[in-house]
């Protein structure tokens, strides 16, 4: 499992920071505010995410891409759980593999690997034929919202088995 500490806290910082995201570190063994898995695992409150040197990296991507997707007014309010929807949830892994390219060391082919070693579940078994094969309506939800890059919006999905 990919931790924090594994890649560039700058480059974390940076990537929420251009989202409108505060990226707290906190010190190795210290409690992590609004955790909704607990310990290492990320925390939200408001418009911050709270991370330590051995919190997963998707878990730091997950959490940040709840506040991502959040109207302005709602995130100011979220505390621990993020999650209003199942679609909501979805477009936020969706985003959160998207983002994965943006950290250096990262990339969703590893991002989709540790999220299915963590114990994320979908339909189609795997993050990635989730990503690949299933995940239309999570782009389109993302699109809709303006949360794509024109690039994103044109990626196509694979061929994927019947």
């Amino acid at each position: 499992m990919l931790i924090l500490a594994d890649i560039s806290f700058d480059a974390a910082t940076i990537l929420l920071r251009q989202r409108g995201l505060t990226l707290v570190r906190i010190a190795d063994g210290a409690a992590i505010p609004g955790s909704y898995w607990g310990e290492p695992e990320a925390g939200v409150i408001g418009d911050r995410v709270y991370a330590r040197g051995d919190t997963p990296v998707h878990s730091l991507l997950h959490e940040a891409c709840h506040l991502i997707v959040a109207e302005p007014q709602r995130r100011l309010r979220i505390h621990t759980d993020a999650s209003e929807s199942q679609a909501e949830e979805d477009a936020t892994c969706y985003l959160q593999i998207l983002l994965a390219d943006a950290l250096p060391g990262v990339g969703r082919d590893r991002i989709m690997a540790d999220m299915d070693a963590w114990g994320y579940t979908f339909r189609l078994g795997s993050a990635r034929v989730w990503f690949e094969c299933d995940a239309e309506d999570s782009r389109q939800w993302l699109a809709q919202r303006g949360l794509l890059s024109e690039a994103q919006r044109a990626e196509g999905f694979a061929a994927c088995p019947a």
